[in-house]
């Protein structure tokens, strides 16, 4: 088991620009790929950014060239920096540890994008941050 926390949401302009944290509460083996998703009311939660250590970074294309994900193996940390932000963008975002045993995170580095409707068969979700884009 392995607990995940996110921080950083919050409400910004169109344009602006915010950083998520998520911390996990134990290193996380290289049995899994490390991600986010969001949730905007009314649809279903979407795949936006992965990554696997130094094999892959991959990216929902609603998202390529805005959003970098990256992670700090030492602090078992994952970032998601997120830049010009539009008001499509507001949702609930989460961060998950995708196990391998699964096909998504091989899935999404052989597509080299994360399709929209691609979940994860096994996975451990963060309880979700806030991010409101006004316009």
């Amino acid at each position: 088991q392995v607990q995940l926390a996110e921080s950083g949401g919050g409400s910004v302009q169109s344009g602006g620009s915010l950083r998520l944290s998520c911390v996990a509460s134990r290193e996380i083996p290289g049995s899994y790929c490390l991600a986010w998703f969001r949730q905007a009311a009314g649809k279903e939660r979407e795949g936006i950014a992965a990554i696997d250590r130094d094999v892959f970074t991959v990216y929902a294309d609603s998202v390529k060239g805005r959003f970098i994900i990256s992670q700090d193996s030492v602090n078992n940390a994952l970032y998601l920096q997120m830049t010009s932000l539009k008001p499509e963008d507001t949702a609930v975002y989460y961060c998950a540890v995708v196990s391998h045993r699964g096909a998504w995170c091989d899935t999404v580095q052989v597509r080299d994008v994360i399709p929209p409707g691609l979940s994860p068969e096994y996975a451990y979700w963060g309880q979700g941050t806030q991010v409101t884009v006004s316009s």
